[in-house]
């Protein structure tokens, strides 16, 4: 899977139904790119299509339920990976990640609302 998919996916986890238009300025391709994109994705299960309930005019791009078993496997596997990898860091550093986590909290917070604007 490519990583403009992945991210995309990561997206809509996030974020809930977007449009395709949406989606591609979020992941920074064009609306033609993420319409291919968001075909392929459709073909094999992780995400649909559905009509906007407050919007007839409009069409959302939405996780399956494959396409949510997804993101939450990837999500773990990169959880466990660095789970193994701090369980090798000193004592001192870890104590040093542990203190940094608000910061980067935070700082993960702000590039999550710009890259991704208001929630719709």
């Amino acid at each position: 899977m490519s990583i403009t998919s992945a991210a995309t996916l990561a997206t809509l986890h996030r974020t809930g139904p977007r449009r395709i238009t949406d989606l591609a300025v979020i992941e920074g391709v064009t609306q033609p790119a993420m319409t291919v994109l968001v075909r392929v994705m459709e073909e094999s299960g992780l995400v649909e299509r559905r009509g906007d309930a407050s919007d007839k005019r409009v069409t959302l791009v939405c996780l399956t339920e494959a396409g949510t078993s997804y993101v939450q496997t990837r999500r773990q596997a990169g959880v466990d990976a660095f789970a193994r990898l701090i369980d090798e860091l000193a004592d001192d550093e870890v104590e040093a990640l542990v203190a940094a986590l608000p910061a980067l909290t935070h700082l993960a917070e702000l590039e999550s609302q710009d890259r991704e604007g208001p929630k719709r």
